[in-house]
Order: C-alpha cells, then structure tokens, then sequence
C-alpha cells in the first residue's frame, strides 16, 4: 500500500493487485508455452492401461465420485432447479453428467491435471467437454499467470485465451506439486517406481512360465580332454534346446544330457527373490498412492482395517469426498459468473451415499436425543433448512 501511495502522488496510476512472486516467473517464461515435464503417455500406457492395481484404483475412486450427486445452494437456500444443475446433468451430446466427471477425475488421478472446455452462446455455457491433458499446454501472460491454453491435436493447435470477464473457456484442476507452477503432480508418478516392480514382477513371471517354468541356467560340457563343441554341434544342440524343452507346451519336460554335458542352475528361485511379498508390498504402495485401501484391491498381508465395511467407508472419508468436494467447489467457481450470481456453490449430497448410511443414522440417533436443542436446531445439525410452516 505505501508504494501505491508513493504512486500516486508522482501523479501516476494506482497500483494494481497481482502478486510479486508470479513476476519473477514472468520475467522466465512470459509468452512462451510450458510444456508438462512428465510423459504423460509412458505413464497412461505402464500404469493405466498395463498395471491391473492402478487401473482398478483409479477406476474405484473415480467412478465413485462421479456417482455422488450434486446439490446447488444460492447462499444458504438449496436450489431444485437452475441452469447449471441442467448443464451438469447433460454437458454434452456424448455424455451424460456421471461420464462427464468419471472422465475428469479420471484424468485428474492419472496425470495429475484435468481440463474442461465451456463451449459457450452468448456468454453462457451451453456445452462442456472433458479434454485429454497430453494434448494441453499452458501459455503464462506476462504477470505469469496463465493466459491461454494451447490444445494440439496431429498437427492441428487451438488457443483458448482466458478473458478477464464471464466464463473463462479452460478450467485447469491440478494436484498440488511443489516443484511446478502450472502443472499438478499425478499418484501415478509418486508411484512409478512401485508401479516398475509390480510390472516387473508380473513380467518375471510370464517369462518364467514360457521358459517351461524353469529357472534359466547353463549347460556345461566337458568333453575329452578338454575339448569344445565344434560350431555345428552347438547350433543343433541349441536349436533341439529350444524346439524340445522351451514354451509352455513343454513344461516339466525332463532334460536328457549325455556326452558330458551337465545342466547348471544359475538363477535365484522365486523364494530366495522374496518374490510374492515384494511384489504385495509394491501393490500396496500404488493403493497407498490413490488413497485406495488395499483390502478394497484384494492384495493380501494388510489388516489395517477390521473388516471390509470399515474399510470403504476410509475410502470414501479420506479419499473420494474431499475429491468430490475439490472438483465440486472448481465447477461451481468457474461456472457461476455465467449466471449472474457468485453466490452459486455445489455441495454432495451424503444422505444419499449408501456407503455412509451408517454414520447417518448415528448422528441422526445423538441429535435425536439432545433434548435441548430446538427442532430447526436439530434439522440444522443434520444439514437442513429450517421447517417450512
């Protein structure tokens, strides 16, 4: 404030509000696109679309996000009907108002960034669209902010500008990363090295039971007086090695040596390689990443939780909810200008979680039974308006 002062007695313009620490990033990287320093590929292919742990973790919590409905409140009075309850019930031709957030927080938990497009008509949004994060990047303006966001498909690149007034046509949810400033940090990569030794293990596996489920080894042949196969007896002995005893057709096969050969294991067994546990402990710490409790994933050797009921409802306490709250309170910030009124929130609606209803009907018991509060303070305890005489 003592520097707008100064300001203005130079006779100059009052200062506007902007933070001082975003200059110093403006001053780095003004106009120029920031591409996300991760491969956004490498990790949907090895962790989503490989990974049987990850793929069922980001399935469980986004599909149980999606499945939360939504209320909007204009201050304190609930709203039944609205625009934007429409507009989140039917965002688009494709996709009805569940696909639409499944696809968000899907994208949200697996690169750590989701983007939505508001296709508007006269200021107001008439559409939204889901975008694929691989394909966004961000445009700082010269106060380092974003000021545009460039989506390129092939060869083809459109820029989405963010105007200072209505709707802005991007809405960029991040997780919270402490080394970038524009781009969020997904689970997925806190928990790609976990993630490498569950695939590894899986492809130890797979290679084990081709090999005839063998552990590999070296065949030694010790021949008069010293004497090496020749070139063509090791080429027809390899060739009989891998038509008669590799593959899983012939597995526990016996081998058959003679002439001085003899068969030399050379590799750790599946027990001496703690096989199982590492890879339990490496599922377990991919769960741990998307705040998935691991009973929920069927990965043995955790009993942290007393029985499955318990565990899902840590699931949707500790992870889905403040999910849901998060992409809920971004929604309605970015969408209520379009209609007039700042005041707009969205809220889940818990009542209608089946996961929760015993907790419900606990509180429902102890307000119940405060006699010495009114029956508007009960109904306000529980999350209801007062009653309507």
């Amino acid at each position: 404030m003592f520097h707008g002062l100064q300001n203005l007695l130079r006779g100059g313009p009052p200062e506007a509000k902007a933070s001082r620490a975003h200059g110093l990033i403006a001053l780095h990287e003004a106009g120029r696109p920031v591409w996300t320093p991760r491969d956004y590929a490498a990790l949907a292919r090895e962790g989503y679309v490989r990974n049987a742990v990850v793929f069922r973790s980001v399935r469980l919590v986004a599909e149980a996000a999606a499945s939360v409905p939504l209320l909007l409140y204009e201050n304190e009075r609930e709203l039944d009907r609205h625009p934007l309850l429409d507009l989140l019930a039917r965002p688009n031709a494709r996709q009805s108002g569940g696909a639409f957030l499944e696809s968000l927080i899907s994208h949200l938990l697996v690169a750590g960034n989701a983007y939505a497009e508001a296709a508007a008509l006269d200021g107001v949004p008439r559409e939204l669209h889901a975008l694929r994060p691989d394909r966004m990047k961000v445009v700082p303006g010269a106060d380092g902010w974003p000021e545009a966001y460039d989506y390129s498909v092939g060869a083809e690149t459109v820029r989405f500008r963010q105007g200072a007034g209505g709707v802005a046509s991007i809405l960029h949810i991040a997780f919270f990363h402490p080394l970038d400033d524009h781009y969020g940090l997904s689970p997925m990569e806190a928990a790609a090295q976990a993630i490498d030794l569950h695939n590894a293990a899986a492809g130890w596996n797979k290679a084990l039971l081709d090999n005839a489920a063998r552990p590999s080894g070296a065949l030694v042949y010790s021949g008069p007086d010293g004497a090496n196969l020749s070139d063509e007896q090791f080429e027809r002995l390899k060739a009989e090695l891998e038509a008669q005893f590799q593959g899983p057709r012939n597995a526990g096969r016996p081998l058959l040596l003679d002439g001085g050969l003899d068969w030399k294991s050379m590799a750790l067994s599946p027990k001496d390689m703690d096989f199982l546990e590492a890879k339990n402990g490496a599922a377990r710490e991919i769960a741990l990443a998307f705040g998935v409790p691991p009973m929920l994933l069927g990965i043995p050797g955790d009993n942290t939780y007393a029985n499955y009921q318990e565990a899902n409802r840590a699931l949707w306490r500790q992870t889905v909810l403040p999910l849901v709250q998060r992409v809920a309170s971004d929604l309605a910030a970015w969408l209520a200008p379009a209609f007039g009124d700042g005041a707009l929130r969205l809220e889940p609606d818990l009542d209608r979680i089946e996961a929760l209803s015993t907790e419900r009907e606990a509180l429902w018991r102890r307000v119940q039974a405060a006699g010495f509060l009114t029956e508007d303070e009960k109904r306000a305890a529980v999350g209801y308006g007062p009653r309507q005489n």
